[in-house]
């Protein structure tokens, strides 16, 4: 990593430690502010190395290091991050489909991609919605009842 993109990581650490920041565009102008002109896509991958999740408070979502976060390295689980971000799934097929609030769909996709699961064969998400495809019907099954208790543990 070099020493600009460790500069810049350490102050959307302490942005998100600071202030209640509720979007990327609100990050972005504040990393400006600051002498940092970055794209949103360079900030999309800021975020995801530092572990950061945009959840619901009580007022609106925003964004914080996840559990594990940006010290070890380590992904937020799923039973920690499905009770907050999780409003429903259905499935059919093959094909599970998960809602999630705004903005929670890709930190649930990567930590579902990175459990490695025999039975889903891939994610694609988008802001608020999950597409997973699993390897049958009964692997279908099998983990739409894992995210479904998950889910509940929250709440």
């Amino acid at each position: 990593m070099t020493a600009s993109k460790r500069e810049r990581q350490h102050a959307i650490l302490e942005l998100i430690g600071t202030r209640e920041i509720g979007s990327q565009e609100e990050l972005r102008q504040l990393l400006l502010n600051r002498g940092w002109d970055v794209t949103q896509s360079t900030l999309s991958r800021d975020l995801r190395d530092l572990r950061i999740a945009r959840v619901p408070t009580d007022h609106g979502a925003r964004y914080t290091v996840t559990e594990g976060g940006a010290e070890d390295g380590a992904r937020a689980p799923l039973a920690t991050l499905l009770p907050q971000l999780m409003v429903r799934l259905d499935g059919v097929s093959h094909m599970i489909v998960v809602k999630t609030v705004s903005g929670g769909a890709q930190t649930v996709a990567h930590a579902l991609d990175k459990e490695s699961s025999p039975d889903i064969l891939g994610t694609i998400a988008g802001d608020d919605t999950i597409l997973m495809i699993c390897r049958s019907e009964q692997a279908r099954e099998r983990v739409a009842r894992r995210l479904a208790a998950l889910g509940r543990r929250g709440a």
